[in-house]
């Protein structure tokens, strides 16, 4: 494949992108473990989602 004079400019611009999506996955998935958690604590204590109710439209 031959990209010309610009292939260090658009292999950067592939490299940042992919790092950019990486790290963006990486953060969701640390976000849900942690939101999972909390979840998992306020339910320990007795809270409970008016959502999981029955009748609760």
């Amino acid at each position: 494949m031959d990209l010309g004079p610009h292939a260090a400019y658009i292999w950067s611009a592939y490299a940042a992108v992919g790092i950019g999506l990486a790290v963006l996955i990486i953060w969701l998935v640390h976000d849900g473990r942690r939101q999972q958690r909390l979840i998992d604590e306020l339910e320990a204590r007795g809270v409970r989602r008016r959502s999981g109710q029955p009748g609760c439209e």
